[in-house]
């Protein structure tokens, strides 16, 4: 998990006018969300080969002005996941670059009236002209919590991870709940058993496709195990030395499952 801060290296702006010269950084994303990166895995110096669907500067990356561009094509294109693994401070900027990417393609055109809309001065939002509606960029809140039974820590199989045998519990925060609400109606959701002792550890943001990750952990209050089949498969304590990690330390689950473990030596 990258813990420095975004703006170490990063000054916001945006323009839609502005348009890449040499030795701009370039965010070069194909439709499937994916970078581009050459041979030596490093960001396009140009436009050249690429057949270009619109350009967005986006602010200064390394005291150098960068742009999102958006293209056809997948050739020589990775995955942010694999980007990470890559270059983790590439990674860090790439997950705000897709985001604005992202908001871009979606908001071009009003969701309410269909007109066309246009770029804020003094705001990254799309307003619309027409009817007024201002389109922001979206981001979902969504909660991740490390829930602990004296020594052993709970942890569920999802039947949507093809590779992770059991993770933390996590879901999307509702409409009119609060953060915390969201992570007591998850965990009794999700495996049947309340908790108690929340705490707000920290944040995360995680690209995939749009959520702002809330990590907490909390103590077991009451309940016994009981999985819908369906979401959640199975769940179970597991002592430290039981837990299988992460092929990867990208994530927030990954230190809050590291926290654990230290917290238990």
């Amino acid at each position: 998990m990258i813990e420095k801060s975004l703006y170490e290296n990063y000054q916001i702006d945006f323009s839609e006018t502005l348009t890449p010269k040499n030795g701009d950084y370039l965010f070069v994303f194909n439709e499937n969300r994916e970078l581009y990166l050459d041979s030596n895995n490093e960001l396009a110096i140009n436009l050249d080969d690429f057949e270009v669907n619109f350009t967005l500067y986006i602010g200064e990356y390394n005291k150098k002005r960068a742009f999102v561009v958006n293209v056809e094509g997948d050739d020589e294109f990775y995955d942010l996941r694999e980007v990470y693994e890559i270059d983790h401070d590439l990674y860090h900027i790439a997950g705000k670059a897709v985001l604005v990417n992202d908001w871009y393609i979606s908001y071009r055109f009003c969701g309410r009236c269909g007109s066309k809309t246009q770029l804020d001065e003094k705001d990254m939002m799309l307003k619309c002209p027409n009817c007024g509606q201002v389109h922001y960029p979206r981001i979902a809140p969504a909660i991740i919590v490390a829930i602990r039974n004296g020594d052993k820590l709970l942890m569920a199989k999802h039947s949507y991870h093809d590779n992770i045998r059991y993770a933390l519990i996590a879901g999307f925060v509702e409409p009119g709940e609060t953060i915390e609400e969201a992570v007591h109606r998850e965990v009794l959701e999700e495996v049947g058993v309340k908790v108690k002792n929340l705490k707000y550890e920290r944040s995360q943001s995680w690209p995939f496709p749009n959520s702002l990750m809330l990590g907490f952990t909390a103590e077991y209050d009451s309940g016994e195990i009981k999985v819908d089949g369906d979401e959640i498969l199975k769940a179970k304590w597991f002592k430290k030395d039981e837990i299988i990690r992460y092929g990867s330390d990208i994530s927030i689950s990954d230190w809050l499952i590291q926290e654990f473990i230290d917290s238990t030596d």
